[in-house]
């Protein structure tokens, strides 16, 4: 009699688990790992500055190895055009979904300065702020210059469609773009976490501010 095959031998073989992670997986690890070194530099620059933070520093922060910073950025100078970079484009990215959420000029125009103010009051806006231009290599100053002329240009851009609406009072579109974005752009610059107000509440107030003025109106009698 033929011998009967036994039931391992015809069972399937047990995939073996890879030790390796997908390349999908690395790729996000790294992008990972990557933003957390742009987020710590991003914090030493804007508590000591640029060139008050190194490299040790921020592997520190982070508790890895100084070669270790290497793997995801190639030097200090790198990181700041990255910081800034992301710092802009957050702040056009948010102009954006305002422009498209509709709504009249002066609409618009509030909901432009709140995120323009949420921004400048995280840490890669606060880098936008803080970094002067002149820290950077002709090349990204000229990038860097492109990503802030067009925030501008969006100023300009509802505060002409407000005067044409009728909603704010005849101006130079240009010098209240100037005046608008300086001074939100201030608070990126004595803003610190944990104080008085929260950002939601210092773009409120300042907000207000630039839209009222500070001069009291004189009441109006009545009839």
């Amino acid at each position: 009699m033929p011998k009967k095959s036994s039931a391992s031998s015809t069972a399937p073989a047990l995939a073996t688990a890879s030790p390796w992670v997908h390349v999908s997986a690395r790729q996000q690890q790294r992008e990972a790992k990557r933003n957390a070194v742009l987020s710590a530099a991003a914090q030493l620059f804007n508590e000591r500055g640029f060139h008050a933070t190194s490299l040790d520093d921020i592997a520190a922060r982070l508790n890895v190895s100084k070669p270790t910073l290497y793997y995801y950025v190639r030097s200090k100078d790198q990181i700041l055009i990255e910081c800034v970079r992301k710092g802009l484009q957050m702040m056009q990215d948010g102009i954006e979904e305002t422009r498209k959420a509709g709504g009249t000029a002066v609409d618009q125009l509030i909901a432009c300065m709140q995120t323009y103010t949420r921004i400048v009051t995280q840490d890669f806006g606060m880098c936008v702020i803080r970094v002067s231009d002149d820290e950077f290599a002709a090349e990204s100053r000229k990038e860097l210059r492109r990503l802030k002329s067009g925030i501008d240009l969006e100023f300009r851009r509802l505060v002409a469609q407000g005067v044409a609406e009728g909603t704010l009072e005849p101006c130079d579109p240009k010098m209240a773009a100037f005046v608008i974005a300086g001074a939100l752009s201030w608070i990126g610059r004595w803003y610190q976490s944990g104080g008085e107000y929260s950002p939601e509440q210092i773009a409120q107030q300042c907000i207000e501010k630039l839209l009222s003025g500070v001069l009291r109106r004189p009441s109006v009698a009545p009839i």
